[in-house]
């Protein structure tokens, strides 16, 4: 029965909370690369919490929430600038795994628009990773996690007008490219 209470408990703290502490860790976050990681450890270790100390112990869930995600940014950056100093720099992208097309029985045209729109998708996720860092965290903040223009603004304390900006101008950009066929 413990373990279905906790379960449960779990459940309605990442339904109440988990928006806003994915926001936080993304503004707070110096990669928008290192956000999931640091968004899954955060509830990982909330789950072990209540496994350790049961379900009635969380009082303020988002409290709790916010203290776990702000230990764990502190910890990963404190131990991502050591491990700098002792090996040189690897920067590894994805899963490293590659989907096996040859499997797929599938119509050949079918296959070859499958292929065309994942380079198309690969190439617009470089050319977004290639931007500064506060365009990747508005067009994560508001094509991830789903945020409006203005949570946007308020969140990253920047005006509204410079969220649209940078939002519809690297748009128009990524539309462009499309268009003329560079992105390929």
């Amino acid at each position: 029965m413990q373990g279905t209470d906790i379960a449960l408990r779990f459940e309605e703290i990442y339904r109440t909370t988990n928006k806003a502490i994915l926001t936080y860790i993304t503004v707070k976050c110096g990669r928008v690369s290192d956000v999931n990681d640091l968004f899954q450890d955060t509830y990982l270790e909330l789950y072990q919490i209540l496994q350790k100390s049961g379900p009635e112990y969380v009082t303020n869930e988002k409290a709790l929430a916010l203290k776990i995600a702000k230990l764990k940014i502190s910890k990963y950056y404190t131990l991502k600038e050591k491990l700098k100093n002792f090996i040189s720099a690897i920067d590894v992208q994805g899963d490293g795994k590659e989907e096996d097309l040859t499997e797929n029985e599938a119509d050949p045209f079918l296959l070859e628009e499958y292929v065309i729109n994942q380079v198309l998708l690969d190439s617009i996720r470089q050319f977004i990773q290639e931007k500064p860092e506060d365009i990747k965290k508005i067009f994560y903040l508001y094509y991830d996690v789903g945020l409006k223009i203005s949570e946007i603004a308020s969140v990253l304390a920047i005006s509204e007008s410079s969220v649209k900006n940078k939002l519809y101008r690297t748009i128009r950009q990524l539309k462009n490219i499309v268009e003329t066929g560079d992105i390929l």
